[in-house]
């Protein structure tokens, strides 16, 4: 089933990597406007020209606020994690940054992804089947050697 069919066509945001202090910081949309809206965040280059799988240094900017010196990595449909449009945004890790980066996303259109909600959609647009998005959930959690060399197996189809 594909999100089209599902009624899903919003563009989605959430922090990737575990909230709290860190040397870096990374936040991930998916979506038909993911690319639209950094785009309106970015203005260090037209991020709709560019091709996929590339990375892009600049200022986040909202509207004249400079947010923070970031590494845009981005992945056009229909080759990511979740089949849609993915940017991802480097960032420093200060809460307040990754915060203030958020919002300036569902200022633009996004909405707050629910927990899973990106593995969801790579299982709704045929990106992975139950048993690899089962087995994300098992590699993420895994906490001893075994645990993740059969969570890594299962993702792969073994």
């Amino acid at each position: 089933m594909s999100l089209r069919l599902s009624g899903w066509d919003d563009t989605i945001v959430a922090l990737a990597t575990p909230p709290g202090i860190g040397a870096l910081g990374i936040i991930r949309l998916s979506g038909k406007k993911a690319i639209q809206i950094i785009d309106g965040l970015f203005p260090s280059k037209d991020l709709s020209q560019q091709s996929s799988h590339t990375l892009h240094v600049g200022f986040l900017k909202n509207g004249d606020k400079a947010l923070d010196e970031v590494v845009v990595s981005l992945y056009k449909s229909p080759r990511s994690y979740t089949g849609e449009d993915i940017v991802e945004i480097s960032c420093h890790g200060s809460p307040f940054i990754l915060q203030q980066v958020i919002d300036a996303c569902t200022e633009h259109g996004a909405r707050i992804a629910k927990p899973g909600e990106f593995t969801q959609r790579a299982f709704l647009n045929g990106k992975l089947d139950l048993a690899q998005a089962e087995a994300v959930a098992d590699l993420i959690a895994s906490n001893t050697e075994a645990s993740h060399k059969t969570a890594l197996s299962n993702i792969r189809g073994g």
